[in-house]
């Protein structure tokens, strides 16, 4: 690299790092800081780009961890082609990253676009479309912009579908999946927290216009933890009854694993996996969540499948000599 770029480079990763100096701002980037040191260990990674303010904040602390601590990072913004200028907002964002010497790859989700659960079939195709294209280039970690206020939303929106426990605390700082790890650095963080940051740094970011369409459940749920708060049930007890419930799920969980562990048998020639008789004498929680393991490993599927589905086929295995 000529050494008039190079010049150009540092200065604007020195234009970076600065904002650094800020106390609110190192102090998130503190807790980001700790969250992949600990989980990645200074591994190259990819940063999911929606070009909204959280991810456009986490695109910033990553640029800095990059800058610091010498690690590679791929950004992957998905075209979704849902509404009629999501192609040119992508470009847009990929413009104003360029500008940071941050250089975001478009993958496009062309073909068919749903007319009912918009919202969650687009979120199954992102997953997707990031997996395959990591895969492809050997790297097994993706970032995700999840923060504290979408925490609380996933878990009104399960509670509204009779999600179980594990349903409920769902989302989490970390998930593996299909041998690739998901990490949410900033899920403690506070939106408009995250706000601020990204108009400190890139004086812009995207907003989805759906963030107002009632149509959409996400929506209603959000403006119903609004009210909430105005009746005392503030976001500080909304993180602690989650907090207390994950405390739940992660023992359930341990004893989960322990019955896959000891109870099945994986056979890589056939992909297919043998369960034996003590698989099924264990609590119903137990056996519904090693059931959905095993599904899970032999279908490579992100999402596991609905709890009714398996609890009937465990029900029919049982009934069965």
């Amino acid at each position: 690299m000529k050494k008039k770029s190079l010049n150009a480079k540092k200065k604007i990763h020195n234009k970076l790092l600065i904002h650094l100096k800020k106390p609110f701002i190192n102090k998130i980037y503190k807790e980001f800081y700790n969250i992949i040191k600990l989980n990645l260990n200074n591994s190259n990674f990819s940063v999911a780009v929606s070009g909204g303010s959280d991810s456009l904040a986490l695109v910033y602390f990553s640029k800095c961890y990059s800058i610091l601590n010498n690690v590679k990072i791929n950004y992957y913004h998905i075209d979704h082609k849902l509404r009629n200028e999501s192609s040119s907002e992508s470009k847009k964002l990929k413009f104003l990253l360029n500008k940071f010497d941050i250089n975001c790859e478009v993958l496009k989700w062309n073909g068919k676009k749903p007319k009912s659960n918009i919202q969650s079939i687009a979120r199954f195709n992102r997953y997707s479309l990031l997996v395959k294209e990591c895969k492809k280039r050997n790297l097994n970690n993706i970032l995700l912009g999840h923060q504290n206020d979408d925490l609380n939303e996933n878990f009104l929106i399960r509670m509204m579908r009779g999600s179980g426990l594990k349903g409920l605390v769902s989302m989490d700082e970390i998930s593996e999946s299909n041998n690739i790890k998901f990490l949410r650095p900033l899920l403690s963080i506070e939106k408009n927290k995250l706000k601020i940051v990204s108009l400190k740094v890139f004086k812009s970011f995207i907003e989805d216009p759906s963030n107002i369409n009632e149509n959409f459940k996400r929506i209603r749920v959000r403006n119903l933890i609004n009210n909430l708060e105005k009746e005392g049930f503030d976001k500080k007890k909304f993180n602690l009854t989650i907090n207390n419930l994950k405390s739940a799920n992660k023992a359930l969980e341990f004893y989960a694993k322990r019955n896959v562990l000891e109870n099945s048998f994986f056979n890589s020639e056939k992909h297919n996996i043998i369960l034996n008789k003590d698989f099924f004498v264990q609590p119903n929680e137990i056996i519904l969540r090693s059931f959905i393991k095993v599904i899970q490993t032999i279908s490579h599927n992100y999402y596991p499948p609905r709890g009714k589905s398996v609890k009937n086929l465990i029900i029919e295995i049982k009934s069965k000599k």
